[in-house]
């Protein structure tokens, strides 16, 4: 079957909320998961948008060769500023080359945990 491109360039991410609490051992967090399947490295800019202040462009990631990559989006930052938690954002993911996204969140608010995870949507 070869090594050939396997995803997107672009990839969309609508709907983005980290919880602001958490109860028990585990923290509520969200990750952007990237899977390369090339023979290549992946060089990424993930923007954030928000309902009411700038957006955060542009931020750099990378995802090596035949790679999977979990970015947790709280560790995104930019002159300072990071994802405040309990704000609605979304996300617009570009890559050098073609890659998979998915999207994760982890709400720990509760005793019952709940996992959410989702593929982004790839602008074709």
């Amino acid at each position: 079957m070869g090594n050939s491109a396997k995803g997107h360039n672009v990839w969309f991410i609508p709907d983005g909320y980290i919880p602001p609490q958490s109860s028990g051992a585990l923290t509520s967090h969200e990750s952007i998961c990237v899977l390369n399947c090339s023979d290549e490295a992946a060089e990424l800019r993930i923007t954030v948008y928000f309902e009411d202040q700038p957006p955060l462009e542009r931020l750099p990631a990378a995802v090596p060769a035949r790679r999977t990559f979990h970015i947790r989006t709280s560790s995104l930052e930019q002159d300072g500023r990071r994802i405040p938690v309990g704000v609605p954002y979304a996300m617009e993911v570009e890559s050098s080359i073609p890659v998979i996204v998915q999207y994760s969140r982890l709400d720990a608010t509760q005793a019952e945990n709940a996992l959410m995870s989702v593929m982004g949507y790839p602008e074709r």
